[in-house]
C-alpha cells in the first residue's frame, strides 16, 4: 500500500486534475443529455473520481476535501444502486 501511496503523492497534482476533469465531464454529460444520460455510467464514473479525489485529500491530510469527497463516494454508491434498480 505504501508503494501506491508514494505513486499517488508523486503524481498528486496530475491525479487531482484528472479527478476534477472526470467530475466536470460526468456532470456536463447529465446537463447536456438530461433524461437520456447513461446514468449507470455517470454514477460509476463519478464514484471513481470521488475515490481518487478522496485518496488524494486523505494523503494531503485535507479534512474538508476528505469529508466532501467521501460524501460523494457514498452518494455514488447510492446512485449506482438506484441506477441499477437494486433499491427503490
Amino acid at each position: 500500500m505504501s508503494t501506491i501511496n508514494a505513486f499517488v503523492l508523486k503524481h498528486i497534482r496530475t491525479l487531482e486534475m484528472t479527478g476534477v476533469v472526470m467530475r466536470i465531464f460526468s456532470f456536463s454529460l447529465v446537463s447536456w443529455l438530461g433524461p437520456e444520460s447513461p446514468f449507470m455510467f455517470v454514477w460509476i464514473f463519478n464514484t471513481v473520481d470521488a475515490i481518487l479525489l478522496s485518496w488524494c485529500a486523505i494523503l494531503k491530510k485535507d479534512q474538508a476535501y476528505t469529508l466532501l469527497n467521501i460524501f460523494w463516494v457514498l452518494v455514488g454508491f447510492v446512485g449506482i444502486l438506484r441506477a441499477g434498480n437494486f433499491v427503490h
